[in-house]
């Protein structure tokens, strides 16, 4: 008889610090009813009945929606994106505005240089560059 009472009381023993470590080390969100160090302070206080009371009533359901890690992941982006035919249409536009800018006026780059006559010269009309002749 002794036997089982001392093998009763190491289970209750386990029982005990596997519910402080769990209420422990859960997420505060997924504690139900009352706060965290609450929920700690019951399970330490009332060794069995409060581990019971910790996994019945205190310790929330783990969400079943999946963790997205990419926008790729998550329906609502994709839904955002628009679709095929959408994309298309923006690229058609954009070929288009590209052609159109293309078609227009020449590249003022390309057209050659007009300037004043004598302009070509580097002497220019008062000689040598940089020489206008004597301020003496």
């Amino acid at each position: 008889m002794a036997r089982l009472l001392l093998i009763g009381a190491l289970l209750a023993l386990a029982f005990w610090v596997y519910s402080i470590v769990d209420c422990a080390l859960q997420d505060p969100q997924r504690h139900r009813g009352v706060s965290k160090p609450v929920w700690i302070l019951i399970v330490i206080v009332l060794p069995v009945l409060g581990g019971i009371l910790w996994f019945v009533i205190g310790r929330g359901r783990r969400s079943a929606a999946p963790v997205r890690r990419a926008p790729d992941d998550d329906p609502d982006f994709l839904g955002s994106i628009g679709s095929i035919r959408d994309t298309d249409e923006r690229i058609r536009r954009l070929e288009e505005e590209l052609a159109a800018l293309d078609s227009e006026a020449d590249d003022p780059r390309d057209a050659p240089a007009t300037g004043a006559p004598g302009d070509d010269d580097p002497d220019g009309p008062t000689g040598p560059a940089g020489s206008r002749g004597s301020l003496t």
